[in-house]
């Protein structure tokens, strides 16, 4: 199933925005800073709970504006379902079908979105975090405890450094080296099943997009030739000087090597955003295909940085796969983007408003 519609209000530079979304492909144009990426931002933020752009969801009120507000129909099982966000300075809360979500993972279930935007190279040129993120989306739709393991193992942490913050004794910082073992050993677990299984999908999609080897590997975020347990003996006293855990999960990263060499050393920016697309599409070829929502694919821009052959190379992908696609772009007859096929709907964003073509 897919998402209907999307109502997007005093988001960003958009007052009012009403979409009806086609099952396969709609396509977006306008000029730049018309609202292009603000809308896909809109819906990637009613699928995640958060925006790829900042972490403060106040900065996405439109200005003079009190609050925002972003709902979407989903169509599951042969109903529709409501899904609702709401912003302000004050703080944000969702809903689905009516009720309030007591965590993000909710929506994540209920709207599976990724975006390819042209800054999606900094999944491969900036730190651990973004590729964690990555990875724990991908690990979340295909094993069904994967969150509630997340949710412990970083409760436990947070406590852990609390204690280490207050210089408590070693035997306090201890006492939550039991639970934090037993979730973190799960959580690596959870996340090298997956790495394996994307790995050979993504190395083919690679061959494909880039013409070079793709190696992916998990680093767990100690040593490898260590036990958690031994990583946390050996770290007790850096942890106490520094008041935080300084090995684990939280600490880990995904290697990413092309041809044997570390990739963001080795290629150029379009090439780090072909490659980090290479690495969305994989994770979206690994999607149950037993979910009652297919998920949705963003793409902003495909053309930027990308030259003809590349282009269109991921366009041959991006249409093998099983999704919902929403593409913007500058110019609606670009003749390379033919390649996705005639839009089921077709919009027009200049200076905020939106109208159908």
């Amino acid at each position: 199933m897919t998402v209907r519609r999307v109502q997007v209000t005093d988001f960003r530079c958009l007052h009012q925005a009403d979409l009806d979304l086609d099952p396969q492909f709609t396509l977006i144009s306008g000029p730049n800073a018309s609202g292009k990426t603000s809308l896909l931002e809109a819906i990637y933020v009613l699928g995640r709970g958060r925006s790829f752009r900042t972490r403060r969801i106040d900065h996405l009120v439109r200005a003079g504006a009190q609050r925002l507000i972003v709902f979407g129909e989903v169509e599951k099982a042969h109903r529709s379902v409501g899904l609702g966000i709401e912003g302000s300075a004050s703080g944000f809360r969702a809903k689905i079908g009516g009720e309030r979500v007591s965590s993000l993972a909710e929506l994540a279930a209920a709207l599976p979105v990724q975006i390819i935007d042209p800054e999606i190279h900094r999944l491969i040129e900036e730190g651990p975090s973004r590729r964690r993120r990555f990875l724990d989306w991908g690990v979340f739709h295909v094993e069904p405890g994967f969150v509630a393991t997340w949710q412990k193992y970083t409760l436990v942490l947070r406590q852990r450094n609390a204690v280490l913050k207050a210089a408590q004794s070693s035997s306090m910082v201890s006492a939550w080296d039991g639970e934090l073992i037993r979730h973190g050993e799960l959580l690596t677990e959870a996340r090298m099943r997956y790495v394996e299984r994307l790995a050979p999908v993504a190395d083919s999609l690679a061959s494909k997009l880039l013409g070079m080897k793709l190696a992916l590997t998990y680093r767990s975020g100690w040593a490898r030739d260590l036990s958690l347990r031994e990583a946390l003996d050996r770290s007790r006293r850096q942890d106490q000087e520094l008041g935080a855990t300084q090995v684990g999960p939280q600490r880990a990263d995904l290697s990413i090597r092309l041809d044997g060499l570390p990739a963001r050393d080795r290629i150029s920016r379009g090439q780090q955003k072909l490659l980090a697309a290479v690495l969305l599409l994989a994770q979206i070829n690994l999607f149950p295909e037993e979910c009652a929502v297919r998920p949705m694919l963003l793409l902003d821009d495909p053309a930027a940085e990308l030259d003809l052959g590349r282009l269109a190379a991921l366009i041959r992908e991006v249409r093998a796969q099983s999704l919902q696609l929403v593409v913007t772009t500058l110019h609606e007859e670009l003749d390379e983007l033919s390649a996705f096929g005639t839009p089921g709907r077709r919009y027009r964003l200049d200076a905020g408003s939106i109208r159908e073509e």
